[in-house]
C-alpha cells in the first residue's frame, strides 16, 4: 500500500519521449484526457559556453503548461540540459524548436517577460528588437539581435540533438492525493512510450516556512551532512545523475554549533559557495526573498511510476519530520543506514494517529 504524504510537495520528475514524439505530445495528449488546453512557456537554464572569456549562456527553451478547464494548471512540461546520454546528436532539429541565448541575465528576463514562446524563431525577438528600433538579423539558420551601437542582445538558434524529446514534470504544490495525481501524469507517459533516462532524477519541494527556523534549517543540514552515504544507498540514488555535490563544509561546521543562528548560516554557505546543484536545495532558505519558497531535496532518482515516489518521498518526509524537531539532529557516529531508519521509525512512532 502507498504512504500518504502529509506536506504540501511540489515534483519535478525527468522522464525521455521515444523518438518521434517529444514534451509536447505528452502535453497534448494530457489536455485531451482532462478537457483542457496548453500554452507555450519559456523554461531558463544555463550551459556552457564555446565563446572565450564567457563562462556560460544563459538560454530560454521551450515548454509547455497543461490547464484544467478552469484555468488552473495541471502541470509544466520542460526541458532538462541534464538529459543528454539518450540523444542522438547528429539528428537534424525538427521545425518549430529553438533555443534563446544570451550572456546577460536581465536581458533574459526582459525576453521572458515580453515575447511569445510560440512564436516561430525568426520572430520571436521582435518584441525586444522594437525596443531598441532595430531589426533581427538572420545569420544562416541563427537570428541575431543586436542593438544599434552593435553589442549583441541575444541569438535565436535551432533546438538540435533531439532537444524536443527531454520531459521533466514539474506539478504545481500537492497538499494531498499525492499518488493519484502523479499516476494522472504518469500513466499517460508510460501509454505513450516514455522511458526514464539514464542520468534521471526526481526533486521533490516541500514547503520551506517551517525550516526557516535556524534549528530547523542547521538539522537538514546535519540529516544531508552527516548521513549523505545511507541516504543515497536507502533512497537509490541514480549514480550518473549530474549536478548534485555535498554540502559546503563550512555550512556543516556551523550547522553544528549548539545554537545556530541564521546569520552564520548564511554567511558559511555564502563562504562555501552554496548553490541549487547539491543534494539539498537549500537556496531559498537562506534569503528573505525567495522566488519560491521551498526546501528542494534532490538524491531521489528517476521514475515513472508514482508509487516508487512516493514511497521514497515518505520517507524523506519523516526524516523532515525529525529536523523540525528543536532538538540538534542526532548524528550516528557510522552515519549508517541502520541509523538513519531509526530516526525514521522513531519520527513515525512520534506522529499522532
Amino acid at each position: 500500500m502507498t504512504p500518504r504524504l502529509r506536506r504540501r510537495t511540489g515534483f519535478e520528475i525527468e522522464l525521455m519521449a521515444p523518438p518521434g514524439r517529444s514534451r509536447r505530445s505528452l502535453a497534448y495528449d494530457l489536455a485531451g484526457r482532462i478537457g483542457g488546453r496548453i500554452r507555450p512557456v519559456w523554461h531558463s537554464d544555463s550551459e556552457p559556453s564555446l565563446v572565450p572569456g564567457l563562462g556560460r549562456f544563459l538560454h530560454l527553451t521551450q515548454g509547455f503548461e497543461v490547464l484544467r478547464a478552469d484555468g488552473s494548471q495541471l502541470c509544466a512540461l520542460v526541458d532538462d540540459i541534464t538529459l543528454m546520454d539518450d540523444l542522438e546528436p547528429r539528428t537534424a532539429p525538427p521545425p518549430g524548436w529553438y533555443r534563446v541565448l544570451s550572456d546577460d541575465p536581465r536581458l533574459i528576463s526582459l525576453i521572458a517577460a515580453r515575447c511569445d514562446p510560440g512564436a516561430p524563431h525568426d520572430r520571436v525577438l521582435d518584441p525586444i528588437a522594437a525596443l531598441w528600433d532595430t531589426e533581427p538579423e538572420l545569420v544562416g539558420d541563427v537570428v541575431r539581435l543586436d542593438d544599434p551601437s552593435g553589442a549583441t542582445i541575444a541569438l535565436v538558434a535551432p533546438q538540435g540533438a533531439e532537444r524536443e524529446r527531454p520531459c521533466e514534470i514539474v506539478t504545481p504544490p500537492l497538499a494531498e492525493n499525492h499518488a493519484e495525481a502523479l499516476e494522472e501524469l504518469l500513466e499517460p507517459a508510460r501509454e505513450l512510450g516514455f522511458t526514464v533516462p539514464r542520468e534521471a532524477a526526481v526533486h521533490l519541494h516541500v514547503n520551506g516556512a517551517p525550516f526557516r527556523d535556524p534549528r530547523a534549517l542547521a538539522n537538514v543540514v546535519l540529516l544531508f551532512a552527516h548521513y549523505r552515504d545511507a541516504l543515497r544507498e536507502v533512497l537509490q540514488t541514480n549514480p550518473a545523475c549530474r549536478r548534485l555535490a555535498p554540502l559546503p563544509p563550512q555550512l556543516v561546521a556551523a550547522a553544528s554549533r549548539e545554537v545556530p543562528s541564521i546569520e552564520e548560516l548564511r554567511k558559511a554557505a555564502a563562504e562555501g559557495e552554496l548553490t541549487k546543484y547539491f543534494d539539498v536545495n537549500l537556496t531559498q532558505l537562506l534569503t528573505d526573498t525567495p522566488l519560491r519558497d521551498t526546501l528542494e531535496i534532490r538524491i531521489l532518482p528517476g521514475s515513472i511510476h508514482a508509487a516508487d515516489v512516493v514511497n521514497r518521498a515518505a520517507l524523506v518526509e519523516l526524516l523532515l519530520d525529525r529536523c523540525s524537531d528543536p532538538e540538534p539532529f542526532p548524528v550516528a557516529p557510522t552515519g549508517n543506514v541502520s541509523a538513519l531508519l531509526e530516526v525514521a521509525a522513531a519520527s513515525l512512532a512520534d506522529r499522532p494517529a
